[in-house]
């Protein structure tokens, strides 16, 4: 018989506890009359260290959360025809989306006496978009068609590009390395993978899923044609790594280069995805909140925590909705993309590790942009739930 340690550490148990907390989440959200991501991020904060301390963010943990926001963003990209996100105005919104935060975040920190690293680093946290927070509450509101959701996921995916190009000259400002060349060739990886990757996606994976859709294996296991999508979604993922983008860039890729697809067995395709995201979504946002730990909470270091949080979203509030409104939208839709833009979840997150394992910030910048990230991303949906999108 195995001991009670080993239980508690095997996969099942560890899977059971996961699907549980998630479960709770949405209690929580219905008890709150809000957005399931709200509610699982913070169920994940009570079970986390902060709190209970029954679940921590282990390897696995890690893992599964990774595979869950892969997955969502594939599922979100099958929602999206590429020449709806591929648009100049979200090339500006994006730009203006990046400097402005920078510089909020690096006079902010500057204003709190942070070493020079330490503030050149929160500036280009604050750089970040996560993506996957606000696409799964426009998700859930039946929002994902409206002009100013293509903005937020447009201006967003361009945004992450740019985020990595600022991580990129920050690393090398703080370290001294930097260099023209090494800029030049990480810009020309990332246009050029998501150039090739929408040109493969348009010209040969829309073809070759049709095809496989009429064969006679298909026929007699319509699930190939999901696990072939799916296969597509992880290989793309996996070049987007490559190349130094999010993993999540290149599953986006791969599920927008799906959209609109016209299969016999497409409502396989379909319910095979949405019933895998429901599964490491969940986990993705439980493990938000499980990554908190309240007890590096200094007072200090609250009121340095509340202070960029604020900057955090009005930065990106300003920083995008102005553009937007130059651009002709409306002063509501300019703040729904602002605020849509605001959080800044796993990605500020590997910003923020990539910083500390590189000893180039400390254990307290870190903690300060790890509560940033996630107050970034309960509040903006709590805004775009309650006010902007109010009926």
């Amino acid at each position: 018989m195995p001991g009670g340690e080993s239980i508690l550490a095997s996969t099942e148990f560890q899977m059971s506890l996961l699907m549980f907390v998630a479960l709770a989440g949405y209690l929580i959200a219905y008890r709150i009359n809000q957005s399931a991501v709200v509610g699982i991020i913070l169920a994940g904060i009570v079970v986390g260290p902060s709190l209970l301390g029954l679940v921590t963010y282990t390897d696995f943990v890690s893992t599964l959360a990774h595979l869950g926001a892969v997955v969502l963003l594939f599922t979100i990209g099958l929602e999206f025809s590429i020449k709806d996100i591929v648009k100049i105005r979200y090339v500006v919104i994006a730009l203006f989306g990046i400097i402005v935060p920078a510089l909020g975040g690096f006079f902010l920190a500057s204003l709190f006496n942070f070493a020079f690293n330490a503030c050149v680093f929160i500036g280009t946290a604050l750089t970040a978009t996560s993506i996957a927070i606000t696409a799964n509450v426009l998700r859930e509101m039946g929002k994902l068609q409206t002009e100013t959701a293509k903005a937020i996921i447009g201006a967003a995916v361009i945004d992450d590009v740019l985020a990595l190009l600022a991580l990129s000259i920050s690393e090398g400002v703080v370290s001294g390395e930097i260099s023209s060349i090494s800029l030049l060739v990480t810009t020309a990886k990332a246009i050029g993978f998501i150039i090739l990757g929408i040109f493969v996606g348009q010209l040969l994976l829309r073809r070759l899923i049709i095809r496989l859709d009429r064969t006679k294996i298909a026929g007699k296991y319509p699930e190939s044609i999901f696990i072939f999508a799916i296969m597509i979604a992880f290989l793309y993922a996996m070049a987007a790594e490559f190349v130094g983008l999010s993993a999540i860039v290149g599953s986006f890729l791969a599920g927008a280069s799906f959209a609109g697809v016209k299969l016999i067995r497409g409502k396989i395709f379909r319910e095979g995805a949405e019933h895998l995201q429901i599964i490491f979504a969940s986990i993705f946002f439980v493990s938000l909140g499980v990554i908190m730990d309240l007890h590096y909470v200094t007072t200090n270091l609250l009121w340095f925590v509340l202070a960029l949080s604020a900057v955090a979203i009005l930065t990106k509030v300003i920083g995008c909705g102005i553009p937007a409104i130059i651009q002709g939208m409306s002063i509501k839709d300019s703040l729904i993309i602002g605020t849509g833009m605001a959080p800044r979840g796993e990605v500020a997150m590997i910003v923020a590790l990539i910083g500390l394992s590189q000893n180039l910030i400390d254990q307290s910048t870190y903690s300060a942009l790890i509560l940033m990230s996630l107050l970034t991303t309960i509040i903006p949906p709590l805004v775009l739930r309650n006010w902007l999108f109010k009926r």
